[in-house]
């Protein structure tokens, strides 16, 4: 009501405003009133937002608002045409992409052929599948204004699946000078053609992201099913608060004051529960899979005897009796591919699920040269899915002798942080955890954690193992689904000897968001916000 009256007690200056100009501020005054605002709280605060740099999920959730892809995946896991329809030659070595219509950047410009081919460059240069797809590549050329195609040195059957990969890195299609940004250097703009706009001028790190509707998107035809078919926006403006502890999210959810809690704390859900005003549900269908990673370029770990005593160190249960609590969310499980997948194995994880290998990983520690150089662990406390495994592991790896510095900080740091190669004693790491989700994980060449590129494009940690790459390299070419089986529980086998990472078992966590918002998304890489209507 305030502005109001303002605009009642501007009598004398409304005088002096032509009608027209009047109506129109009117107009616009109203239809700002009337805008749908949808408020959501994340996993995490947004502070890198250049998705082809991190594989920080809070950084792909903010690509999804506004870029978009050439392919997507369905929820039967079938690859569709997104921003582009594609067509594949017989021989298996030449894929055609043909541009949709009505495809503009959010600068005005269309989408051009080079801009994509430029994209999946970027994208191939710095993502563990895009890499190894790469590796394939004989070339990719534009033949017309719409149209460009990939070719290849040798049949790839990953090549569909990789372009339509659904979580980190995600290939975000992005306007060519963006795309030929310098190798390590983050992007100068957020220039998508994708369904939502993001309003540089409201971005607050720390406190707020803001994306308002992209009234030029053309939405396929098609309805939505995970990150496929039509991206229709149904709200004007979507907010991102940042809002780090627990209970305040959940007053304010309960207070109508937010829309939307991506994760919220397990020890609330039975009060989230038996509101009857939310709705408190598991969106992301392939759950999670939390996991430790060491340092491979400095001591201990570049010890692979320091890492095994590590390794047997490591108990999942306790990590997720921490995490999660309520065993209705969370599995013990030691399949690197994830549990109750095509590819999922047992091999080399009996100390991780049995809780059983603590008297070997001392007697492992006393015999590996160890000579007690500090285990720098990176420990976010803003995240609740990310607080408890540093803290359980820690605890365990100073169980079997080792000398264990927990460094408390915020998500964001650690995402920034783990990037650096310098010294733990220089600002650098020995370990932190994360989470990747299902889709992340399904097989060897997605899995990023067991790629053994080490320092020339591995993923943070650096490891570095040839005899992975080889491995890696034959699963790619495999062409039987028992080939491909067997060797996935050869890499898992190899990936534990040489402890690429630690999985710690997996888990699910429900979003909540009040009933009066629907059309929330089911998929591999969520939350997505196109789709979600607000009701008054």
């Amino acid at each position: 009501m305030s502005d109001i009256l303002h605009w009642r007690g501007s009598a004398t200056v409304m005088k002096s405003v032509s009608a027209g100009a009047l109506i129109a501020a009117m107009l616009s005054f109203s239809a700002s009133v009337e805008a749908k605002t949808l408020t959501a709280v994340m996993h995490s605060d947004l502070r890198v937002i250049d998705p082809g740099l991190t594989t920080a999920y809070i950084t792909r959730d903010h690509g999804y608002m506004i870029y978009d892809v050439l392919l997507a995946i369905d929820k039967d896991f079938k690859v569709q045409p997104q921003m582009a329809e594609f067509k594949v030659s017989d021989d298996k070595l030449t894929y055609t992409f043909t541009l949709r219509d009505g495809l503009k950047w959010h600068d005005g410009a269309a989408v051009t052929p080079d801009d994509c081919i430029a994209s999946l460059k970027r994208w191939g240069r710095n993502d563990g599948m895009g890499q190894k797809l790469m590796d394939f590549v004989a070339s990719m050329d534009a033949v017309d204004a719409k149209s460009f195609t990939l070719k290849l040195k040798e049949p790839y059957g990953l090549v569909l699946e990789s372009i339509s990969k659904p979580s980190s890195l995600v290939p975000f299609m992005m306007p060519k000078r963006m795309a030929e940004t310098p190798a390590g250097k983050a992007i100068s703009e957020q220039i998508g053609s994708g369904p939502f706009k993001f309003v540089q001028a409201e971005f607050q790190p720390g406190v707020k992201a803001v994306y308002v509707k992209n009234t030029d998107y053309v939405p396929r035809k098609e309805p939505a099913s995970w990150t496929a078919g039509g991206k229709v926006v149904k709200v004007d403006r979507v907010e991102w608060i940042t809002m780090p502890d627990a209970q305040t999210q959940v007053n304010a959810i309960q207070s109508g004051d937010i829309d939307f809690i991506e994760n919220p704390s397990f020890d609330l859900l039975p009060a989230l529960k038996a509101d009857k005003d939310l709705e408190v549900k598991s969106i992301g269908t392939l759950g999670f899979q939390t996991l430790g990673r060491m340092n491979f370029l400095f001591p201990p770990f570049d010890n692979v005897k320091v890492r095994r005593a590590a390794f047997l160190a490591m108990s999942q249960k306790p990590v997720l009796d921490a995490l999660v609590g309520n065993p209705e969310y969370f599995k013990v499980c030691g399949a690197v591919f994830g549990c109750d997948t095509p590819l999922a194995t047992e091999v080399g994880a009996e100390s991780l699920t049995q809780g059983n290998g603590m008297a070997a990983a001392k007697k492992a520690l006393a015999e590996s040269g160890y000579d007690g150089t500090p285990v720098v662990v990176m420990a976010p406390t803003d995240v609740v899915t990310l607080k408890a495994q540093p803290i359980v592991a820690a605890q365990l790896l100073r169980d079997a002798g080792f000398k264990v510095e927990v460094q408390a900080t915020d998500w964001q740091t650690v995402v920034t942080r783990r990037a650096s190669q310098k010294p733990p004693k220089e600002g650098g790491w020995n370990m932190f955890f994360t989470n990747w989700v299902g889709a992340d994980i399904l097989n060897p060449i997605g899995n990023v954690s067991i790629s053994g590129k080490g320092t020339k494009g591995g993923w943070f940690g650096w490891y570095d193992d040839p005899k992975m790459e080889e491995l890696r390299d034959k699963f790619a070419r495999a062409t039987t689904d028992d080939e491909k089986k067997k060797l996935a529980a050869d890499i898992q086998a190899r990936a534990f000897d040489q402890v690429a990472y630690i999985p710690l078992g997996q888990y699910e966590i429900p979003s909540v968001w009040r009933k009066t918002i629907t059309g929330i998304l089911p998929g591999p890489a969520t939350p997505v916000f196109w789709n979600v209507e607000k009701k008054d």
